[in-house]
């Protein structure tokens, strides 16, 4: 079976067993009711085991990490993108523009918050449960819960570089500790993003090893260039240059030839692809899409969404000239469709029209809602500018170039334009690749993490007259609910 409709099939099985009553539309501090089946007396064959994993990947998919919580807090949030629609359209949207959103408003900062913590707690259930499951494969049994464990990796990355300290939660909770929890410091929570990343890396298959129905899970590729990403942003450097090195030394990846191609459907868990997370059509069902292409599609005519998370003038001017990634990401009015089927008319209601080419979907089963391109979460240009930015830092700037230049490369295919860098000196260099992860990886939702973790979220954004202030803005406030409910254990970060 394909692995996109696997993944959905199989993961609402495990979902509608363990999960969907415990946490679907509830805070994690809600008490949960007491289901017929539950973690204790559901592991008992295998495939309880693969339908709970699959469940941790089904949240993937969810509202809450695919739509408005995750684009206003990554794209929207940064330089690269303003709100979109017409400006009396989900207004609260302007806030993460303006930084004027607080710990009450708007409600995609708690969706955010929920939505990953919804994500550690379908984790945490098959990490523990996994392991009671009587008669199963070894080296299956390990493989989940590498995979679960990379899950939550990633759940808890996302948290951490948001809100800073947050509750670290390794287990199922009972009902009696929901109300108990207090912020963890992040350098603890980071510590168990590194664990959780270095136990999954040896169980974990690569990508060339999976069965082509498998393709689309998490691989040893992802494990380390994730850990990778993990070690850059805590600014271990010697750390981050080597598991970017083993992703690359793997010889598991390859950039693809065209970059226009890698968002286009035949560019899904291509020869770049190191992790995506699937979605599907399906004729049946919207369970295996995803709102991300419809929140983003072209609004108006032709109607293919919502014109949310537009491209910014700041994000236009900062292509070097001729760069093709810019029009590869850019769907300008009066420009054709990736597949020609029609042109952007202009639509009056908008500001700054334009949209995020990367987003563009061709027409498929359902409705707009029914989106189904996977979202690219790791590529391997993202990988080899990882692996040029640490060696860069670690004295070695002719092999930063080497990688540096590949990414460069493969943009300018034919063209005359983006020559090769040579500059050697750290400073510059260091700037050189900076500016070459936002032309790569822009409305990817990389640029506001890239920002924070190298300390130029509060001067860029004060270059474009935002409201941000510093010793305040480099984290998100903790959603005043969770606090509520917690009867004071969670602190307010400071400001809010």
């Amino acid at each position: 079976m394909n692995i996109k409709k696997f993944l959905f099939r199989a993961g609402v099985i495990g979902l509608a067993l363990l999960t969907a009553p415990a946490c679907e539309n509830s805070d994690f501090l809600e008490v949960k009711p007491q289901g017929v089946i539950n973690a204790n007396n559901y592991f008992a064959t295998s495939d309880h085991a693969i339908w709970a994993t699959n469940a941790v990947y089904n949240q993937l998919r969810s509202w809450n990490l695919t739509s408005f919580p995750w684009l206003s807090m990554t794209d929207m949030v940064s330089d690269d993108a303003t709100k979109g629609s017409f400006p009396a359209d989900a207004q609260k949207l302007t806030t993460f523009d303006d930084f004027t959103f607080d710990s009450r408003f708007p409600e995609e900062i708690q969706l955010t918050w929920q939505g990953h913590y919804q994500g550690v707690f379908r984790a945490n259930i098959a990490i523990e449960g996994i392991p009671k499951v009587p008669v199963m494969e070894e080296s299956l049994r390990q493989r989940l819960l590498g995979e679960s464990k990379f899950l939550r990796a990633h759940f808890y990355f996302n948290l951490a570089r948001w809100f800073g300290d947050v509750p670290l939660i390794l287990v199922p909770l009972t009902q009696n500790e929901f109300y108990t929890q207090s912020r963890t410091p992040v350098a603890q929570v980071y510590a168990q993003i590194i664990k959780d990343l270095t136990d999954a890396i040896p169980a974990l298959p690569e990508k060339s090893m999976y069965d082509p129905a498998d393709l689309g899970r998490v691989t040893k590729g992802a494990a380390r260039g994730l850990l990778a990403k993990v070690y850059l942003t805590t600014k271990d450097y010697p750390n981050a240059e080597k598991y970017a090195l083993e992703v690359i030394n793997s010889k598991e990846y390859a950039l693809l030839a065209d970059y226009a191609k890698i968002f286009l459907p035949e560019g899904e868990n291509s020869s770049e692809s190191v992790w995506e997370v699937q979605a599907t059509a399906l004729e049946d069902s919207y369970g295996g899409a995803t709102p991300w292409n419809m929140v983003q599609g072209v609004r108006g005519t032709p109607n293919l969404g919502w014109g949310f998370n537009l491209p910014s003038d700041d994000l236009v001017k900062s292509y070097e000239r001729g760069d093709p990634r810019r029009d590869a990401t850019i769907l300008e009015v009066g420009e054709a469709l990736p597949d020609g089927s029609d042109l952007v008319q202009d639509n009056k209601e908008m500001e700054g029209e334009r949209y995020n080419q990367k987003a563009w979907t061709p027409s498929h089963a359902l409705l707009q809602d029914n989106g189904p391109s996977n979202l690219r979460m790791l590529r391997y240009a993202d990988v080899l500018l990882l692996a040029a930015e640490a060696l860069n830092e670690n004295g070695k700037a002719q092999d930063a170039l080497t990688y540096l230049n590949q990414v460069r490369k493969r943009a300018r295919g034919t063209r005359n334009v983006l020559p090769d860098i040579t500059i050697t000196n750290k400073d510059q260099l260091r700037e050189a690749i900076w500016r070459e992860r936002r032309s790569e990886l822009a409305m990817e939702q990389h640029r506001w993490f890239d920002l924070l973790r190298t300390g130029r979220a509060a001067a860029t954004m004060k270059a474009l007259g935002k409201n941000f202030v510093v010793g305040k803005h480099e984290l998100f406030p903790i959603p005043q609910t969770e606090i509520a409910l917690s009867g004071g254990n969670l602190i307010q970060n400071p400001g809010y």
